[in-house]
């Protein structure tokens, strides 16, 4: 993502590592889903992998991209000089770590949010879906609901005045963890589970079994989720199934994103009271 500004040194290096980065980490999460899963029965390609790949993960991403962009841009354009520099004199690290934990707070209440809400979970609803978790599974996600959530994270980096290798550096690491968080893969972290999370709370957090509004809403910190009591890991147990049970969801990209504008009706995303 360029956000549009140019700036020698580290940015070039990111526009270079992170396509690398993101797609090395693609092939090291490929075997070791094939080494160590989660799930031995699961298949590679699973029922709507071509979809989620060329789709969602090229098409939607690149398109997005764009248009998060040119926002940003808008929006940057109509603060000018009026900005907040708050960061602008920290080091990259510093930088990195504020926005990696101050966003990683607000998505776990957004996504609570999601949770909570019909109309929020329709253009959540297609996360889903997805029927056999892996490290592709994260990329299926609807274009409303990426505008919303990488406005949101991209434009503070921009407006108070952080580094502009920060923006490229978090989108990798975004996209990093969230294959991580799907993946296949049987990892167990101990007590750094309730920091960081991973595949064995996120899987749960995926899982057919619904409970009132769901659990584990964290994306990168699991603390969230302990600290205000969503967490759900029950010890020695894996999730029955996975994906929206009960609900014939489409098949076909162009269907899954017309599903959130379907006529008003209860869904498993739209639970009643919380048990």
């Amino acid at each position: 993502m360029d956000l549009g500004l140019v700036s020698p040194g580290l940015l070039g290096d990111w526009r270079f590592l992170s396509p690398l980065l993101i797609s090395g980490a693609a092939g090291v999460f490929i075997v070791l889903e094939r080494l160590f899963p989660y799930d031995p029965g699961q298949r590679l390609f699973r029922k709507g992998w071509f979809n989620d790949f060329f789709l969602y993960t090229l098409v939607q991403s690149y398109v997005l991209g764009l248009a998060i962009d040119a926002i940003i841009r808008a929006i940057d354009g109509a603060v000018g000089p009026g900005r907040l520099r708050l960061v602008a004199g920290w080091p990259v690290w510093a930088q990195l770590l504020f926005f990696f934990v101050v966003h990683d707070f607000y998505i776990y209440w957004f996504h609570r949010s999601q949770h909570r809400f019909p109309l929020l979970w329709r253009t959540h609803e297609a996360h889903h879906s997805v029927d056999d978790v892996d490290w592709l599974a994260g990329s299926r996600s609807h274009p409303i609901e990426i505008l919303i959530n990488q406005t949101v994270e991209f434009a503070p980096i921009v407006l108070l005045g952080a580094a502009p290798e920060v923006a490229l550096m978090k989108a990798t690491l975004d996209a990093v963890w969230g294959m991580y968080i799907h993946s296949n893969i049987n990892v167990r972290t101990g007590p750094l589970q309730y920091v960081i999370n991973g595949p064995e709370m996120h899987r749960w957090h995926h899982s057919g079994v619904f409970t009132g509004y769901g659990f584990n809403f964290g994306t990168k910190l699991a603390v969230w989720d302990w600290l205000f009591g969503t967490a759900h890991r029950p010890a020695g147990e894996k999730p029955p199934c996975y994906g929206l049970v009960g609900v014939e969801f489409p098949a076909s990209y162009l269907r899954q994103i017309a599903y959130a504008f379907r006529w008003p009706e209860r869904s498993r995303g739209e639970p009643p009271a919380a048990e």
